[in-house]
């Protein structure tokens, strides 16, 4: 796409954005901080959906996921609990689910509380209410008492988000059959939760409700959970999957979810109806653009809806910009960010580096951590990248032996002639920290050398990233070597 909307030659000194959300209020802190006087509109808290309903309550559940499962496993370290000397000992955690939730409610709050005190202190005027566009580049805003004002701006950014996609016959109602905003008001673990899809969103909670306690059937329309993934990355998931007791329903599609005297009944397309005690539908998002002023501003939107936009974060108006889940670019808090920083850079007239979407780093939260960067496996099979691959499983690594790790891997792709680092997976508990320097060898181009020569800690996981990449230094040599 060309937007026909031209760089704005001067740096505006106004700046409106509609949306409080990572691609809005990383913007605004990027605008105020350049001088321009910034107003950003949001009606349900700085942060928005991310924080306050997704990323961080989702997280912040798997995280005590992941402190259920560390508990559980400890005594294949040696770790008793109960009476000292006793035949027998209790390992079993359990989770208050009450408490549970209350917590990450009130981490969101707070980190919402966190991002509108940074914003204050830097200058922005927050206003509390709905936004939508008004020609040729101002905000109408209408609060919740049904006011209405108008912002004069000389730009705007368009960061109003994405809500979760809805079945017509599979109505969410908050209590037995939920959407993943309304996946924490339950008081209880769930006995058994059926969890429909089988992309990031829902393997994810399919991982953190099944180390909780609940009983997990996952409905998945593809041959394998996490089709957008590295397929040997969801094999060691499905394994892990296996192993936990999640229950896979593959190849087929819930046609219907409704409630019964004590949970719900799904109904698949193969004709199979599976029945638990609640039902969490993760189909997708539908991004938050309709009734919002873009057609009459000139601003160009997808057949899915979502605004189109350019590696500058420009739409189709001049002086319109728009980042985050309602842009259809990868649907990452990081992304949007990133998108706001540099549509504030681009409006300004400075130097400008282009989102380069294969340089994105994405981990998917499960139990192990699914991590990538770069070049993927389906591409190099495709044949659209040349690139030497070695894939290094982690049973090897003594400190994985220590942490009684079972399963994870490396894969580092190296381009096929140079040894330039140009993708990697990491399969791993922490796999989203563990991406990070095979990140920076993507962003960078560093040489596979430049990874393997680096010193690691020993033990370290770590360690086998450069063993992995020390490695691909033989297929540099030699690329007839296997």
């Amino acid at each position: 796409m060309t937007p026909a909307n031209p760089p704005v030659r001067f740096a505006p000194d106004r700046v409106a954005i509609i949306g409080g959300g990572p691609g809005g209020y990383e913007a605004a802190m990027v605008a105020a901080d350049a001088g321009a006087e910034v107003t950003i509109v949001e009606d349900k808290g700085m942060g928005g959906s991310a924080v306050l309903t997704d990323v961080v309550p989702s997280k912040t559940l798997i995280a005590t996921a992941d402190a259920m499962r560390r508990v559980n496993a400890s005594t294949s370290f040696g770790v008793r609990f109960g009476e000292s000397g006793g035949d027998k000992y209790e390992a079993e955690a359990w989770a208050d689910f009450s408490k549970v939730n209350h917590r990450l409610l009130r981490l969101a709050e707070s980190q919402s509380r966190d991002i509108h005190a940074s914003l204050q202190a830097a200058g922005v005027r927050i206003i509390a209410g709905r936004g939508r566009l008004l020609p040729p580049h101002h905000v109408e805003v209408t609060t919740g008492a049904g006011e209405t004002s108008v912002v004069e701006a000389d730009a705007v950014i368009v960061a109003t988000g994405a809500h979760p996609r809805e079945l017509p016959s599979a109505q969410p109602d908050g209590e037995r059959i939920l959407n993943w905003t309304q996946a924490y008001n339950l008081a209880e673990v769930p006995e058994h939760m059926i969890v429909v899809g089988s992309g990031v969103t829902g393997a994810e909670f399919a991982s953190a409700y099944r180390r909780l306690g609940a009983e997990v059937t996952l409905v998945s329309s593809r041959d394998q959970v996490l089709p957008g993934e590295d397929s040997d990355a969801a094999s060691v998931l499905e394994n892990a999957f296996q192993r936990v007791g999640v229950r896979l329903a593959a190849r087929t599609r819930a046609a219907s979810a409704e409630r019964t005297e004590n949970g719900v009944s799904v109904t698949l397309s193969d004709g199979r109806v599976l029945e638990g005690s609640h039902c969490l539908m993760a189909v997708g998002g539908i991004p938050n653009t309709a009734g919002i002023g873009l057609e009459e501003c000139g601003v160009e939107t997808t057949e899915s809806g979502h605004i189109r936009v350019d590696t500058v974060s420009r739409t189709t108006a001049t002086n319109i910009y728009a980042a985050g889940d309602c842009t259809g670019m990868l649907p990452l808090a990081s992304v949007a960010a990133m998108q706001g920083r540099i549509a504030v850079a681009h409006m300004q007239g400075g130097a400008v580096k282009p989102l380069q979407l294969h340089r994105v780093a994405s981990n998917v939260f499960t139990s192990p951590e699914i991590a990538t960067v770069g070049v993927t496996q389906a591409q190099v099979d495709s044949g659209k990248y040349q690139a030497d691959v070695v894939k290094l499983d982690l049973t090897t690594n003594p400190r994985a032996k220590m942490m009684n790790i079972r399963e994870g891997f490396v894969k580092i792709f190296a381009r096929r002639g140079s040894g330039t680092v140009i993708g990697a997976v990491v399969v791993a508990p922490r796999a989203s920290e563990l991406i990070y320097p095979l990140a920076l060898a993507v962003t960078h181009k560093l040489h596979v050398d430049d990874v393997a020569s680096t010193f690691t800690v020993y033990p370290s996981l770590t360690g086998s990233i450069a063993e992995a990449a020390r490695r691909l230094h033989l297929h540099v040599l030699d690329p007839a070597d296997g």
